[in-house]
C-alpha cells in the first residue's frame, strides 16, 4: 500500500471523477466506512450519544454521511455544524436532517455553551470539520470549536486529588475520539500539527495513507489508523511508485517455509561479530534475536573474554573466541576469523552481522579495517593505522549487516561505502546517520525519508533508518515504511535485536531488501506484542526478543489460515 501525498490523493478523487466515479459517491462510502469502524467499537450501538464535528467542507460531508448511518444504527447523534448547510444545495446535510440527527449550528451556539455540555456528556466524538486540504495554524470557529471540545472534555476528567474524608469520585469514560481522514489541524505531509487538534484514538482515511499520518509530532494524534476502500474503480491506479507501508502479507510471502524435511542447515548459518567487555549484552541480545527469528545454526564471534558470562545464557549458538585487548577485539582477531569465514566462492556463512557492542577503540577500529580488506600500513603502538587505502578485492565475507560500533567505525574511514560487500544493510539510528552522513541528528529527523532514500542511492546498500515509523531504503528506489511507533522501544539492547533479526532473516536467504524490511517489520510487531502484555514502560529488549517467535507466529499462522 503506497503513502500519497495531499496532491496525489487530490490527483486520484479527480481522475476516478472524470471517469464517473463522482465525489457525491466517494463521499457516501467514506461516511459509510467511518459509520462502520464506529459501531464496531461502540457496540452496542442503540442509546450511545455521539457527537459529529462538521466542517463546511467535503470532510463536514464525510461526517454527516456518518451521523446519518449511526443514528439509523440507533445511536442518538448530534450534529454540531460549524457554517450553514442549505438542505436544497446540499443533499448530504438534507438526508441527515430527515434522518432525524440532531442539528446544531455554532452561530446559534455564541458562548459554545451546548458545544462544552455536549461534550461533556457524549460518548463518541467525530472530528469531520478539517481534511487533507487544511494547513495549521487552526483559525477562526474551527480554532473556537476545538478550544471548547477540549474545555468540555476537561469537566470530565476524573478528579486526581480525592480528600482523605472523602469517597473517590466514580470515574467517568472519556469518549471514543475519531477523526476522519485525521485530526482537524493536521499537515497531512508534513505531520505538523495545531496544538487545538483532538487526539483521536482512531483515524479513517481513505484510499492510502498519507505522509502526515506518519510524520512526528501528528503522528502522535493519528491514534488506529484504518485505510477504508471509497470504491475507487480498479481501472483508476493509485500511484505505484513511491513509498509503500510494510505490511503483514508482504512479510508473509517473503518467510520461508519451513518444510518437515528441514534441517539446521535449511535455515542458514549466521555470524556475528560483537561484543566488549562494556557492552556483553549487545552481543547476546544480538545472537538470541538470531536463534529467536529462526536462523538454523547461529555462530557469535566474541572476545575470548566475554563466554563464561555469555555462553549459560546463550547455549544454542557457536562460539569463535577472539583476541582480545583488555576486553575489546583487536587487529589479530582478524586471524581466527578468517580461518573460519574460508574462502572461495563459497563462504561458510550465508549472512554476517558486525557492530553490536564491538566499541570503537583504536584495536577495535584496527580489527574492522583489516575485516574489509583495508591495508592499514604501519601501526602506532595502539593499533591506530598511520595510513590506509584499499588494496584491491577485500577478502571473501558473506552477506553483510553493519550496526552500532560497526557503522562508527566506517563513518570515519573515508569512502567507506566502496569497501562493503554490494548490498550490505546498514542499520543506523539517527545520530550514527548523521555521523555516516556528515549531517545533523536534527538534519537527519527533519527529512527522514528524502536522506534514507538518496543515501541508499549514492553508497549503494541498503539503509535501515531506525526510529519511529522506520524507513528501509534500497539502491535502485524501492522504500518501504514500518509502521510501528512505539516507545517501549526506546531503550537500551533493541537495536541489536533489530540487527540480529535482520541477519537471521538474510541468513535464511531473503534477499537485502526483504530481509531488511522484514526483519524491521517483525522486530516492530514483537514490540507491540510486549506492549501489549506489559506496557511500555520497564519494557526490555529481551522482551521484545522472546516475542519474535510469537510475531512470526502470528503472520504466518495468517498464511495457512488463509
Amino acid at each position: 500500500m503506497r503513502i500519497l501525498s495531499v496532491s496525489e490523493m487530490r490527483a486520484l478523487e479527480s481522475t476516478a471523477d472524470m471517469a464517473g466515479y463522482s465525489y457525491a459517491q466517494m463521499m457516501e462510502q467514506a461516511g459509510r466506512s467511518v459509520a462502520v469502524a464506529m459501531v464496531q467499537r461502540l457496540s452496542p450501538l442503540r442509546g450511545r450519544r455521539v457527537l459529529v464535528l462538521v466542517g463546511p467542507g467535503n470532510n463536514g460531508g464525510d461526517g454527516l454521511v456518518a451521523a446519518r448511518m449511526l443514528h439509523e444504527s440507533g445511536a442518538q447523534v448530534t450534529a454540531y455544524l460549524t457554517g450553514k448547510r442549505d438542505p436544497e444545495q446540499d443533499a448530504v446535510f438534507k438526508q441527515a436532517q430527515a434522518s432525524g440527527v440532531t442539528i446544531v449550528h455554532a452561530q446559534d451556539d455564541p458562548q459554545y455553551e451546548t458545544l462544552i455540555r455536549l461534550t461533556s456528556q457524549t460518548h463518541a466524538i467525530l472530528d469531520s470539520l478539517l481534511g487533507t486540504g487544511s494547513n495549521p495554524p487552526l483559525r477562526g470557529i474551527i480554532a473556537e470549536v476545538l478550544r471548547n471540545v477540549k474545555a468540555g472534555l476537561a469537566q470530565i476528567a476524573p478528579d486526581p486529588l480525592t480528600p482523605l474524608n472523602r469517597p473517590p469520585k466514580p470515574a467517568v469514560s472519556r469518549p471514543l475520539i475519531v477523526a476522519v481522514d485525521g485530526p482537524s489541524g493536521l499537515d497531512f505531509d508534513s505531520g505538523d500539527i495545531d496544538p487545538l487538534a483532538l487526539k483521536a484514538h482512531l483515524t479513517v482515511t481513505f484510499a492510502a495513507p498519507k505522509w502526515g499520518h506518519f510524520t512526528l509530532p501528528g503522528a502522535e494524534y493519528v491514534g488506529e489508523l484504518l485505510v477504508a476502500d471509497i470504491g475507487i474503480p480498479r481501472h483508476v491506479e493509485i500511484p505505484s511508485k513511491g513509498t509503500a507501508i510494510a505490511a503483514p502479507e508482504t512479510v508473509r510471502q517473503w518467510l520461508p517455509v519451513r518444510s518437515l524435511d528441514a534441517h539446521k542447515g535449511t535455515f542458514g548459518k549466521a555470524l556475528i561479530v560483537a561484543g566488549s567487555v562494556n557492552y556483553t549484552g549487545a552481543a547476546l541480545l544480538a545472537a538470541t534475536a538470531a536463534v529467536r527469528a529462526g536462523t538454523g545454526l547461529v555462530t557469535l564471534a566474541i572476545p575470548s573474554i566475554l563466554h563464561p558470562a555469555i555462553v549459560p545464557a546463550l547455549p544454542e549458538v557457536i562460539y569463535i573466541l577472539l583476541p582480545h585487548t583488555l576486553g575489546v577485539v583487536d587487529g589479530h582477531a582478524m586471524a581466527p576469523l578468517a580461518e573460519k569465514l574460508g574462502g572461495g566462492n563459497a563462504p561458510a556463512y550465508s549472512a554476517m552481522l558486525v557492530g553490536p557492542g564491538l566499541s570503537h577503540t583504536p584495536e577495535t577500529v584496527a580489527f574492522v579495517r583489516r575485516l574489509l580488506g583495508l591495508e592499514t600500513g604501519k601501526r602506532n603502538a595502539g593499533f591506530i593505522p598511520t595510513e590506509g587505502k584499499l588494496t584491491g578485492e577485500p577478502p571473501s565475507l558473506p552477506p553483510l549487516v553493519m550496526d552500532a560500533d560497526g557503522l562508527n567505525i566506517l563513518s570515519d574511514i573515508p569512502d567507506w561505502y566502496k569497501v562493503l560487500p554490494p548490498g550490505t544493510i546498514l542499520t543506523p539510528h539517527p545520530g550514527e546517520m548523521a555521523r555516516l552522513t556528515g549531517k545533523t541528528t536534527a538534519e537527519v529527523q527533519a527529512e527522514r525519508l528524502r536522506i534514507a532514500q538518496t543515501s541508499a542511492a549514492a553508497w549503494g546498500h541498503i539503509v535501515v533508518l531506525k526510529g519511529a515509523f522506520t524507513i528501509v531504503a534500497a539502491p535502485d528506489g524501492r522504500t518501504m515504511l514500518i509502521p510501528f511507533a512505539n516507545p517501549g522501544l526506546a531503550s537500551a539492547g533493541t537495536g541489536d535485536v533489530l540487527a540480529g533479526t535482520i541477519v537471521a532473516l538474510r541468513a535464511q536467504g531473503l534477499e537485502a531488501f526483504q530481509a531488511a524490511v522484514a526483519g524491521a517489520y517483525l522486530h516492530g510487531l514483537a514490540g507491540e506484542i510486549v506492549r501489549e502484555r506489559l506496557g511500555t514502560v520497564g519494557m526490555t529488549a529481551s522482551d521484545v526478543a522472546r516475542a519474535l517467535p510469537e510475531a512470526i507466529q502470528k503472520i504466518t499462522l495468517e498464511r495457512s489460515n488463509g
